[in-house]
Parts: structure tokens; sequence; C-alpha cells
């Protein structure tokens, strides 16, 4: 792996947790809400921004799909995960965990290179 490929996980990490949030928080909410008062004008733009969210992710994790090439069935839990309400929380342990690694195999290629 190398530097673009950290890059490409952190962008994931960076959409994750307010992916994951926009279900519970801002669907759940509207709903909750046009259903105790008059307040349905509320929904429609929840559900777009949710939407954004989810689209963005599902680009993002494509690109790191890209140039990771991992196996499909990681790139399926972290589809699966952004399905889940809360979801996306796990996954961003997760990718901090594959983002360091990425970090670290691309500095231990540069030491070896200087020292070659």
């Amino acid at each position: 792996m190398d530097i673009k490929t950290a890059t490409a996980i952190h962008r994931l990490r960076l959409i994750s947790v307010p992916e994951a949030l926009s279900f519970p928080a801002l669907l759940i909410f509207g709903s909750l809400l046009s259903r105790i008062s008059d307040i349905d004008f509320l929904m429609m733009p929840l559900g777009i921004l949710h939407g954004v969210l989810f689209v963005i992710y599902a680009v993002l994790l494509l690109d790191v799909w890209a140039k990771t090439k991992w196996p499909l069935g990681r790139v399926g839990l972290f589809f699966l995960l952004a399905l889940l309400p809360f979801g996306g929380l796990y996954g961003d342990k997760l990718l901090k965990r594959y983002e360091q690694d990425a970090v670290i195999a691309t500095r231990a290629r540069r030491e070896t290179k200087v020292d070659a």
C-alpha cells in the first residue's frame, strides 16, 4: 500500500461517522417529530441529506476498493455496516486500523529505499 491508499481510507473514515449517525439522528428524529407534531416539511431534506451521505460513502468505498484491492467480502462488510444504524462507528474503528497499517507500510518502504 502507498500513501494514496491511506488517504483514500482516511477519506472514507471522514464520511463513515456522519453517515452512521445520519440514519438514527436525522431520520428517526424527523420521523418522530413528524408523528407528534405537524412538522412534515423536515422529512424530505433530512432524507435527502442521509441519502447524499450514503452515496458519498458508497463512492468512497469503491475508491478504497480500487486502490487497496481488498477482497469482496471486506468491501461487503463495510457496505453492510453502512446499512446498519451506528454500524459505521464500528466500521470507523476497523478503517482506522487499516489506515494505520497503510501508513506504517509506506514508512517502512521509504526507510528500506533510503537504506538501500
